[in-house]
């Protein structure tokens, strides 16, 4: 019922927008088309990457934009471990793989193809180039496949139009060579537009990389979002994503579920507002623009805070689970998520009442406690929403605290430090009422396993 509904949404969007350009496409083909990018769309690991994802990047307003955004992420091989198949008819002519790794063909074995060359202009990628999920792979194959799929439909121009506003999807790059990612995409595509005698307006090319840059910024606009536990949200439908251990709740291990905090933890210090978010002449105006900077650069800090709190909790169970094994669950430690609402005790219930030991007088710090306690916006299949280990840290130990103690904590998961060493270095409190509450859940375990059965 999900595919068909999603199915016509996608053929609803492909209908309008092929009107409003007045391009002839029948019903039929686009159809198949629509088939094409929800099947891949809807794929096993997508947890974020969805169709619901291309409809809202695409938005209502503008044809180019919709088509682009319907495309722009049917390639995601680090999320869906490969190319889905349906999309190899049209990457496999121009690109190979060789040891995990993807490359384009070198030039005496590419065929002699113009939207191949159309759109490997626009990336600035090369003959015999190396792909990198970090730098544009998964844009660039989605590129191609949208160019050759609409080719027998669209004119060049407006393909070019619709790959420049998948390209500028490449998310997080730095000025380069004294240029914005969108300002060099400008001369690229006006090279081509050049070369081919496409005939587009100086007017329209800007005009081109705008529309780009507004697609581009709804993509991660997630990034600005007023609720930082909707901005969460986000981030935890992304992490099994990458993470498919995460997919089943009862097994995946502390060291997994602690692995997956600490890349996203790590990204969030790389990131800035001014990698998230683009301009081009005035797209977005200047005021909006710097509403997305802020709004972006406190939910970013907000994250750092939040992430590093949850991995240092990490850091100490993990610490704690080593005494008795390497590759232990977190159910086995936490207690299990237990969607069937059965009467089975979790860590949390063991918990002692904590009043607030210290006090925060910042408000982010007061934001991100808030957050631990009552939860991100919504649970999530493998999590649950709140976090009361990380609560009680906090109310015990404080923020400035948390913060000293993460350089120690991944001195501990690079095995520079040995798990007890690092306990040491933790609140003592802490790591008493996490080991007794342990202590307090593992017997009721075996009090469960050591009951009488009932006579039959």
């Amino acid at each position: 019922m999900t595919f068909d509904h999603d199915h016509q949404l996608c053929l609803d969007k492909l209908q309008w927008a092929t009107r409003q350009l007045e391009v002839n496409i029948s019903d039929t083909d686009l159809s198949k088309i629509a088939e094409l990018i929800v099947q891949t769309m809807t794929g096993k690991w997508r947890y974020f990457h969805t169709p619901d994802h291309i409809f809202e990047v695409g938005g209502s307003a503008n044809a180019i934009e919709v088509l682009a955004a319907l495309f722009h992420d049917l390639v995601y091989v680090q999320v869906d471990q490969s190319v889905n198949f349906n999309l190899t008819f049209y990457i496999a002519p121009f690109v190979r793989e060789r040891r995990d790794h993807l490359y384009i063909r070198e030039g005496d074995d590419l065929p002699d193809d113009p939207f191949f060359e159309l759109v490997r202009q626009a990336f600035a990628f090369t003959p015999g180039q190396q792909l990198s999920p970090f730098a544009g792979q998964n844009e660039f194959l989605s590129a191609l496949v949208c160019a050759k799929v609409l080719e027998p439909f669209l004119s060049e121009s407006l393909i070019l139009k619709i790959v420049a506003c998948i390209e500028a999807t490449i998310p997080f790059r730095p000025v380069k060579e004294g240029l914005t990612p969108a300002e060099h995409l400008y001369n690229r595509i006006a090279a081509i537009n050049t070369e081919r005698n496409l005939g587009i307006e100086e007017e329209e090319l800007v005009r081109s990389v705008q529309r780009a840059v507004r697609m581009a910024n709804r993509d991660v606009g997630s990034f600005a979002n007023p609720s930082s536990a909707r901005f969460l949200d986000n981030t935890w439908s992304l992490l099994p994503e990458t993470n498919h251990n995460l997919e089943n709740p009862s097994s995946y291990t502390v060291n997994e579920y602690r692995i997956a905090l600490q890349k996203m933890e790590g990204f969030m210090h790389f990131l800035t507002p001014e990698l998230v978010f683009q301009e081009f002449k005035q797209e977005p105006k200047q005021a909006f623009y710097d509403n997305l900077l802020t709004r972006a650069g406190r939910n970013i800090e907000i994250a750092r805070l939040y992430l590093g709190t949850k991995l240092l909790t990490m850091a100490v169970l993990e610490a704690l689970s080593r005494r008795f094994g390497r590759d232990i669950p977190l159910s086995t430690i936490m207690g299990e998520m237990n969607p069937m609402g059965l009467q089975i005790e979790k860590l949390e219930d063991f918990l002692p009442e904590m009043p607030q030991q210290v006090s925060f007088e910042l408000p982010l710090e007061r934001e991100v406690l808030e957050l631990l306690e009552k939860g991100r916006f919504s649970d999530s299949p493998y999590d649950i929403k709140n976090s009361p280990l990380s609560t009680m840290m906090v109310k015990i130990m404080g923020f400035d605290h948390i913060r000293e103690l993460l350089g120690p904590s991944k001195a501990f998961f690079k095995d520079e430090l040995d798990g007890e060493a690092f306990l040491t270095a933790c609140d003592s409190k802490v790591v008493d009422i996490i080991t007794e509450s342990l202590s307090k859940l593992f017997d009721t375990r075996k009090a469960a396993l050591m009951q009488t059965p009932a006579p039959v």
